[in-house]
């Protein structure tokens, strides 16, 4: 490797399982990509809404070793590619999202399948916690629901990590956009973000009488598809209200599974990156002005940020290595 990457580097590691207080900032050493990986030195790492059940070992998303450092995405600067790399060199900005961990660090490797350029617009920052919540957005609307332009879609949980995400995705796609939100907060994040109607699940939104009656008036015939990325007070009556032959995707995670009606198809799905994944979430981010919500913390302040995490808050939480 370049003789300027150095040998050692801080990390917020964890030496075993347990509650947010087992975080450790770590000397570890810099990995050393192989042929086909791509090291990247971060500027920011995203805190995903399951690393607290990865840091007490409830959720296993490959072998366990310690001292093991969290994380599945982030971003920041290539500094050295393996030699079978072909679309990253050395000095690109690149965000990524691996399930193999690693990203609470200064540096992280990652496969080339897993890299790809920051879209224009977005500082890395932003572009450190689109990743993972971005491709699960996009797999669930292009992939799961085969959303198309001129449709109507309810996005369940949509002031979240992936859902303020997909409210803006949905938009560029062509679809009109009922988004039910978290708090007064969130609805105003949602809104901003070009939701065609928005609802406090947790306000009279909550009450059935008022989320079906706010439904019918958004789409008097049913709504075409819904994205639930939550479960909640309304949930069941929002599902009721997606027309025959209507369609139903959630991520894999979402407890408990949503029942869909009859006449719904019902997809669980994985947000899995590829290469054709990254292409189509830059295309579509790249389109105009795209929002990340995204509150910070010190690599050092990890144990706060997963203390926070489950707790109400808009968008997605990271850790920043530097400025």
């Amino acid at each position: 490797m370049p003789s300027t990457i150095p040998q050692q580097m801080k990390a917020a590691a964890i030496h075993r399982f347990g509650d947010p207080d087992v975080f450790r900032t770590d000397e570890l050493p810099v990995p050393r990509p192989k042929a086909d990986e791509v090291l990247i030195r971060l500027h920011a790492a995203g805190v995903g809404v399951w690393d607290p059940a990865v840091r007490t070992g409830e959720l296993r998303l490959g072998p366990s070793h310690f001292p093991q450092v969290l994380g599945n995405d982030g971003a920041g600067e290539a500094v050295a590619v393996g030699s079978d790399v072909k679309h990253v060199k050395p000095g690109d900005r690149v965000y990524a999202y691996s399930m193999a961990g690693g990203f609470y660090a200064e540096y992280a490797t990652v496969s080339q399948d897993n890299v790809a350029r920051i879209p224009d617009g977005l500082g890395p920052v932003q572009a450190g916690a689109l990743g993972a919540d971005g491709i699960t957005a996009l797999c669930g609307l292009d992939d799961a629901l085969k959303l198309a332009s001129g449709e109507t879609l309810l996005i369940f949980g949509a002031s979240g990590g992936i859902g303020h995400l997909a409210v803006q995705l949905a938009k560029r796609i062509g679809a009109r956009v009922l988004a039910v939100a978290s708090g007064p907060d969130g609805v105003e994040l949602v809104r901003r973000l070009g939701a065609d109607a928005a609802l406090d699940g947790r306000g009279d939104a909550g009450k059935p009488e008022v989320l079906e009656e706010s439904l019918r008036r958004f789409a008097p015939d049913g709504v075409d598809a819904a994205l639930v990325l939550a479960s909640g007070q309304g949930l069941d009556v929002a599902l009721s209200l997606i027309k025959k032959g209507g369609r139903l995707a959630y991520p894999n995670g979402v407890e408990p599974a949503p029942a869909a009606p009859p006449n719904v198809s019902a997809h669980a799905y994985d947000g899995e990156p590829t290469p054709e994944r990254f292409e189509r979430l830059n295309q579509l981010v790249s389109q105009g002005p795209f929002h990340v919500e995204v509150r910070c913390y010190a690599l050092g302040d990890a144990a706060q940020a997963h203390r926070d995490v489950e707790k109400h808050h808009l968008g997605k939480l990271a850790l920043r290595m530097r400025s």
